[in-house]
C-alpha cells in the first residue's frame, strides 16, 4: 500500500505519503489564497523526499471538507485527476475527522471547529479521535455555544472564538499525514471509505446576480 493524501479544505495546503504502516513524507504550507499554486509542487516535493515516482502510488486520499468552495475543489479535482491517470482508487475522508485523529484524544466528547469565514465555523463533535458523534455542520459560534459548553476543542475555528470555545488547543489546521494514517487504518480494518465528494454545506460566495439580464441576438 502506498497512499498519497492531500487536503485543501482549510488554509493549509497539505500532502503526505503513507506506506500502510507509517507516514514516509509530508508537507504543509499555510496560505489560504494559493491552493492551486502550491498543491502540485507539494506533491512533487513529497515524492522526491520519499525517493518515489507518482506511478508507485496505489491509492489517493482526499480531504472532503467541509471547506470553502474554491479551495476545497482544488484538492478534490487534483485527487480525481491522479486517480484517473494512475487507475487507482480515490478515497474521501472528512477534513474534521483528520483533525480529530491528529488531536489524539482517547476519551471525549470534544469538538473540532475550522474557520468557515463569514463569522462562522465548520464543526463536529467526537467521542474520541476516531468516532464522530455529530456533524459536520456550519454555524455561528454564538449559536452553538450552549451545545459545546465545557467541551475541549481543536482547530482554527475554536482558537478564533475563545468565548465559545474557551478550552481550545492545537492542531490548528489539518495535516495530510493524519488523513493518510486514518485512511490506512480504516482500509486495513476492511472498511470501505466513501468517494471524494465535497462537503460544501453552503452555496459558494460567487453567484449569478439576481434579475440577470439575458441578451439575445436579434
Amino acid at each position: 500500500m502506498l497512499l498519497l493524501a492531500l487536503d485543501t479544505a482549510t488554509p493549509a495546503v497539505t500532502v503526505a505519503l503513507h506506506d500502510g504502516t507509517d507516514v514516509i513524507a509530508s508537507s504543509k504550507q499555510v496560505d489560504a489564497r494559493r491552493h492551486g499554486e502550491l498543491l502540485l509542487p507539494a506533491v512533487d516535493r513529497v515524492l522526491t523526499e520519499a525517493g518515489l515516482k507518482l506511478e508507485a502510488v496505489t491509492g489517493i486520499v482526499a480531504g472532503t471538507g467541509p471547506g470553502p468552495y474554491t479551495g476545497l475543489r482544488v484538492g478534490l479535482m487534483t485527487a480525481d485527476t491522479f486517480g484517473l491517470a494512475l487507475g487507482v482508487p480515490v478515497h474521501g475522508v472528512c477534513t474534521l475527522d483528520g483533525l480529530a485523529y491528529a488531536a489524539d484524544i482517547d476519551k471525549g466528547p470534544f469538538v473540532v471547529a475550522t474557520d468557515a469565514r463569514r463569522k462562522e465555523v465548520y464543526w463536529a463533535t467526537y467521542a474520541d479521535s476516531r468516532t464522530r458523534l455529530t456533524g459536520p455542520a456550519v454555524d455561528r459560534p454564538a449559536d452553538i455555544a450552549e451545545r459545546v459548553a465545557g467541551l475541549p476543542a481543536v482547530g482554527a475555528g475554536a482558537l478564533l472564538y475563545p468565548d465559545t470555545f474557551p478550552v481550545a488547543r492545537e492542531p490548528e489546521h489539518v495535516s495530510a499525514a493524519a488523513l493518510a494514517a486514518l485512511a490506512a487504518e480504516r482500509l486495513a480494518a476492511g472498511e470501505e471509505l466513501p468517494p471524494p465528494r465535497p462537503l460544501y454545506l453552503r452555496r459558494p460566495d460567487a453567484q449569478v446576480p439576481k434579475n440577470y439580464k439575458v441578451v439575445t441576438p436579434k
